[in-house]
């Protein structure tokens, strides 16, 4: 099935300016972001000592979703991510469902990064701050997507020195055992899952390099490329952060954090570094928001080319070449959430938005070729994705399935009038 192409002309096509090492910093800045900073605590609260099976299961399914996600990209190297894979192998619905999926997640996700870097910059004026970023991200991304990457690369290199300082510390330091990694109890298969579903938000940002596919240069080429090494990389600083935070605090300890890494290095005896960390959590939440509402504002633009949003959303910038209603769009409601609502409970409900959205990769991938073997990958990872989603906290299973709900029920009516009024 041919993909259907972007619509032509100046004001629909983006320029494609992003080689492999802006593409796997993109994805970087999305995954090695907040979450590795808070992600381990209810992770280990629900996995006890299974904490990094849990991770490794995590990895396993995220690196499942991103070999189909290669692939599909450089079939399809438009705006648009698994939106467009659905809408061309699985049909419209599907692509609409994964388009939904990630918009709302998403959305939800990018309100979260900002008041977190709210709560690290000024607790006490989170809201405010929280908005300020938006705004100024927001400004980022409209200059083009070179800046974006640009930043994105100065964000993950100091992200990475910070964790980098973190892990050396807890490792050096007479608090480390190593007999801490497997000792106490264990959660359990199913405090197993729900850790890897939580575990996977972190993982969840290469999507931002294939949502990117219309401004990626020789996509065929880079996007397989730029995928499993972004993968590869966050798994590497996932698993030392991790053993690191385990061997000071332990499991029981590290479950009953509410800042991990800055416990860990405090129990560490290296109290001084707190602050170091607490920078590293607000510029990595910074880099988080700014890669989320450059892949929201995508998957937006895709969706409005084929009318599931307003169509004026589709409209691309004559001199900077992006979609700058789609970025300004989602930049008001992020901020309108972060000035109003606490959404950082609403991480269990994205996680559930971002597997649904992989499974529809998954799926996709299913139908490329009919060989077993080529199967495998898009089969472990769509019974993982399900597997996940279902083992998330309650809660969060039941506002995702809810809000899957509401938009399946807005595509049907959608549906009804266009039919009605032919």
């Amino acid at each position: 099935m041919a993909p259907s192409p972007p619509l032509s002309g100046s004001d629909s096509e983006l320029r494609r300016t992003l080689g492999v090492g802006d593409a796997v910093v993109i994805g970087l800045g999305s995954m090695i972001g907040a979450g590795i900073f808070a992600a381990l605590g209810p992770a280990a609260r629900a996995a006890g000592s299974g904490l990094l099976i849990g991770l490794a299961v995590a990895a396993v399914v995220a690196y499942c979703n991103a070999t189909s996600s290669a692939r599909l990209a450089a079939l399809y190297p438009a705006s648009g991510g698994t939106y467009v894979y659905g809408r061309e192998r699985l049909g419209p619905f599907w692509g609409y469902l994964a388009g939904w999926s990630f918009v709302i997640g998403k959305t939800a996700s990018c309100a979260a990064m900002a008041l977190t870097v709210g709560a690290y910059v000024w607790p006490g004026q989170a809201h405010a701050v929280a908005v300020a970023a938006v705004v100024a991200l927001t400004a980022v991304n409209y200059g083009g997507v070179q800046k974006s990457a640009l930043l994105t690369r100065v964000i993950v290199a100091v992200v990475l020195a910070v964790l980098a300082s973190v892990v050396v510390v807890c490792l050096g330091s007479g608090a480390s055992e190593a007999g801490r990694l497997s000792s106490g109890a264990s959660g359990g298969a199913g405090g197993v899952l729900e850790a890897a579903g939580l575990l996977f938000f972190a993982f969840a940002g290469y999507a931002r390099i294939a949502t990117l596919g219309e401004e990626v240069r020789d996509p065929a080429r880079t996007i397989p490329r730029a995928i499993p090494l972004a993968l590869g990389i966050a798994l590497a600083v996932y698993a030392c952060v991790a053993v690191a935070v385990l061997s000071v605090l332990g499991a029981e300890g590290l479950g009953q954090a509410a800042a991990p890494l800055t416990d860990a290095v405090r129990a560490a005896g290296v109290p001084g570094l707190v602050p170091v960390v607490r920078i590293g959590a607000a510029v990595a939440a910074l880099g988080s928001l700014l890669a989320l509402i450059l892949g929201v504002s995508r998957t937006t633009l895709a969706m409005a080319r084929d009318r599931h949003l307003p169509g004026a959303l589709a409209a691309v910038h004559p001199r900077f070449q992006v979609p700058h209603r789609a970025e300004l769009a989602v930049g008001v409601v992020v901020a309108v959430l972060a000035a109003t609502v606490d959404v950082r409970g609403a991480i269990g409900f994205s996680s559930f938005g971002v597997l649904a959205y992989y499974a529809v990769a998954n799926a996709s991938a299913w139908t490329l070729d009919s060989a077993p073997v080529a199967r495998a990958v898009p089969a472990v990872g769509l019974l993982g994705c399900v597997v996940l989603a279902f083992a998330l906290p309650g809660v969060s299973v039941v506002v995702g399935a809810g809000v899957l709900v509401v938009g399946v029920v807005a595509y049907g009516v959608r549906r009804w009038v266009s039919a009605a009024s032919r």
